[in-house]
């Protein structure tokens, strides 16, 4: 574990996208190693690479969903999610303006539109473009349509399967550049290989998890509306995280199911027999978390995420910047920190609504006395005989706490969107080097 963290993580980030560049390009490059059969003008091929690449893109869009930990431990999933995003509007776009220059080129192709009389590989491609143009509108406007995220997640899941099959479908029924078995043979191992991570993701790992089962074993009330939610492993020995990690939680139900939901874990990542969590009552799924039985059935998947202070062991300390909730994450670093007796410094600003309302305020002055830690609460509604910080965390107030050698610490922020935009923005303008700054966002459609 310490040679993966005294290696850059710039480094391994530049590895992984070399790699998506190879999977993505590397297949359409294959195509031409063997003479086609007849020579057609540059439109026309430049369509088709366009084409080959978008359906490369598509099944490598498989790869980056599968929760791999070894890419994910490179970027965090939710950069893997952006990415996802964005490059599979890519594909979209590559996909669909291959036909649109066939069309233009030779206008004749615009009978392959007429579905009842066309041919089937024309069928195959008009289909698989429909469902990957319904498989983007409906995960942009998701939440403007009123889709619940778990259907939604089954919908997606099953038009990416059309759009990648038909698309490949398609490919082969014209056989300009399939033609050799070889080729073909080729381009059926990526698809295949993209179908099975999805039978991996949606049967092998959950089949697995029936097999670590976990158990609640209290649910315990905290200020600020959250509840800490504590699991026991039952028969075997649960696992070990690095502070501020996340997991997939499936409470109650099993985990062949699409409702999981991803929380961070609020106990020190030492003590695997006792995984906590810490869930602020916010939507239908987190306000009945207080009702939960103690000895109710649970399943983890994790753990994931890169915001944690173990990949930064030669830091000279931290600064810690959370909001409401945010604090899950960070309380969890605190607590694995005072445990380890680490004795560099630590710098927490918490910004909460009012002073009843700061989760684990008792806890985290208590670790004062075990940790080199300073607090530093900022109240937006305070009470008249409050003394200290008001409103919000930005550049003046920032600037009176943080050390004066910005690089010296690593920065990890962990709030609401528009929070952690702001403080992001003004560490910028303060000159800390955004290599020292850590974010995590959970923006999941």
């Amino acid at each position: 574990m310490r040679r993966l963290m005294m290696q850059s993580p710039i480094a391994i980030a530049l590895m992984w996208i070399g790699l998506f560049l190879t999977f993505t390009l590397v297949p359409l490059l294959v195509l031409l190693l063997h003479p086609v059969p007849d020579q057609r003008n540059f439109w026309i091929e430049f369509s088709v690479a366009l084409g080959f690449i978008g359906l490369a893109m598509m099944a490598v869009q498989f790869v980056i969903t599968a929760r791999v930990n070894r890419i994910e431990a490179s970027y965090g999933i939710d950069i893997l999610l952006q990415f996802h995003r964005y490059t599979s509007l890519v594909a979209f776009f590559m996909v669909l303006v291959h036909p649109i220059i066939l069309f233009i080129v030779e206008p004749e192709n615009l009978q392959f539109l007429n579905f009842p009389q066309a041919p089937w590989r024309a069928q195959m491609a008009v289909l698989g473009t429909l469902a990957f143009l319904a498989m983007v509108v409906t995960t942009i406007w998701r939440k403007p349509l009123k889709i619940p995220y778990e259907p939604w997640r089954a919908f997606h899941t099953v038009l990416a399967i059309l759009a990648l099959g038909l698309g490949f479908g398609h490919a082969i029924g014209v056989s300009h550049y399939l033609s050799l078995f070889w080729k073909a043979v080729l381009w059926s191992a990526i698809v295949l290989v993209a179908l099975w991570l999805i039978v991996y993701v949606r049967l092998v790992k959950p089949w697995m998890m029936t097999r670590h089962p976990y158990v609640v074993e209290e649910v315990i009330p905290q200020r600020g509306d959250v509840w800490t939610l504590a699991l026991r492993p039952i028969g075997h020995q649960g696992f070990r995280f690095q502070p501020g990690q996340f997991a997939w939680l499936t409470l109650n139900i099993t985990p062949f199911s699409m409702r999981e939901h991803p929380f961070s874990m609020s106990s020190s990542g030492d003590h695997p027999e006792r995984i906590e969590f810490g869930i602020k009552a916010l939507g239908d799924f987190t306000r009945r978390i207080k009702d939960i039985e103690p000895g109710t059935r649970a399943y983890l998947d994790g753990p994931y995420g890169v915001f944690t202070t173990d990949r930064y062991w030669d830091s000279a300390g931290f600064v810690l910047i959370a909001g409401g909730i945010g604090i899950t994450p960070i309380y969890s670093i605190l607590v694995t920190a005072a445990e380890r007796k680490d004795d560099r410094p630590f710098l927490l600003i918490y910004a909460s609504q009012t002073w009843d309302d700061i989760t684990f305020r008792e806890e985290i002055e208590a670790l004062k006395e075990p940790l080199d830690l300073t607090v530093i609460h900022v109240l937006r509604k305070p009470t008249e005989d409050w003394t200290g910080e008001t409103g919000y965390v930005d550049k003046e107030l920032l600037a009176r706490y943080i050390p004066l050698h910005r690089g010296s610490r690593h920065y990890f922020i962990c709030a609401a969107p528009a929070m952690m935009d702001q403080v992001e923005r003004a560490l910028f303008d303060l000159d800390v080097p955004v290599t020292n700054v850590h974010m995590e966002h959970f923006n999941l459609a």
